[in-house]
């Protein structure tokens, strides 16, 4: 492997075994992710020369590089001592010939890359009511047809709030070693922990796996893309293993760190910050962006950012509450675990219920 950080060309990385290894196999022994990311325009080069790769699609040899390079030079050297006094030693040595099938090569490759992206996004699409059909448990569909989001409190105490236009289907109980729910449009999940049976969102042709934290999955049949922000905790996405003639990729997010899936080109995209997209910055809702970390801060207060950010109303005992003020963090929690947290502090056996996306508080104040 040549001093990877002298690339300039795409043609560096074409040449390159490790490289090829790693887009081809997955096999990162010489950690080319985390050399990508240290820089922006690196990454950017780097993703190019991916796509070359990926849409070339030659049949992988056992010959190395250096046999390469050496049965070329074999080959000029042959043609230059047959042609000593011809022409077309000067023509096949000059840069008008080399850059002349250079662009023949990329015109064939873009031909064949462009081929293959359209019979990949006509052979690869994997909908939502696939998924659905694919699923042996019966499954409880919520449709969401109103014009604000709507608050689903799952069997494991985790909860989604899904927004307009957007289906969520899911078993009554989870069984087995694991939770997994289907989506179609968007959803904002907050997963209650559990580290022996981990939760899996299926979405077009995503998986997203967790086990404790919040994150939100935008999957929309009619859109491009598909895209996880992960606002507290970690979460693994893949591609979904369905896909024919497709590599699975994975990627791991830490807070404030998205994937957005290309459809058509079966690729993920990593963004480090989603402070600095714009497109996924336009479409944040107002949960991601409340805090739920509370130091000496009225009950009262509390109820009503959790009323902001769920869009759900809360009845209690004003008076009862009026003087209660509470410590507290609630950020990595779902709804049912943040309620059940403040009425433990609350204490004098407070309690609270919640039908739909009503919720009373029954207490006699606090202790």
């Amino acid at each position: 492997m040549q001093n990877r950080n002298s690339y300039k060309k795409i043609e560096d990385f074409l040449s390159d075994e490790s490289f090829q290894r790693w887009v081809r196999r997955n096999e990162d022994l010489t950690h080319w992710e985390e050399w990508t990311l240290e820089s922006t325009e690196r990454a950017k080069l780097v993703e190019e020369a991916r796509l070359w790769i990926l849409a070339m699609k030659v049949e992988e040899t056992e010959i190395s590089n250096e046999e390469t390079q050496l049965a070329l030079q074999k080959t000029w050297e042959s043609i230059a001592q047959s042609n000593k006094r011809s022409p077309i030693k000067v023509i096949w040595q000059s840069n008008w010939f080399k850059s002349a099938a250079a662009m023949i090569v990329i015109g064939l490759t873009t031909l064949i890359y462009f081929t293959s992206e359209t019979k990949i996004a006509t052979n690869t699409t994997i909908t939502y009511q696939e998924l659905v059909e694919k699923d042996s448990d019966g499954l409880i569909e919520q449709t969401n047809n109103s014009d604000k989001p709507q608050l689903i409190t799952l069997s494991d105490a985790s909860s989604v709030l899904l927004q307009p236009k957007s289906k969520l289907s899911y078993p009554k109980t989870f069984t087995g070693n694991e939770r997994k729910v289907y989506l179609s449009g968007e959803g904002f999940f907050e997963i209650s922990k559990d580290p022996k049976k981990p939760f899996y969102v299926y979405a077009n042709e995503t998986i997203t796996k967790v086990y404790g934290t919040s994150f939100r999955v935008v999957a929309y049949s009619n859109q491009p893309n598909v895209e996880v922000l992960v606002r507290t905790g970690k979460v693994k996405v893949s591609s979904n293993q369905d896909i024919k003639n497709a590599p699975i990729e994975e990627v791991m997010l830490l807070p404030n760190q998205a994937a957005r899936f290309l459809r058509k080109k079966l690729l993920f995209e990593k963004i480090l910050d989603i402070t600095q997209d714009k497109p996924l910055l336009a479409t944040t809702n107002s949960i991601e962006q409340l805090s739920f970390e509370f130091k000496d801060i009225p009950v009262s207060q509390i109820f009503r950012t959790i009323e902001q950010g769920y869009l759900v109303s809360i009845d209690y005992p004003t008076e009862k509450l009026n003087s209660c003020y509470l410590t507290t963090s609630l950020s990595d929690e779902p709804l049912p675990e943040k309620l059940k947290i403040i009425c433990e502090s609350l204490g004098n056996n407070t309690r609270y219920e919640m039908n739909g996306n009503h919720i009373i508080i029954i207490s006699n104040g606090c202790n």
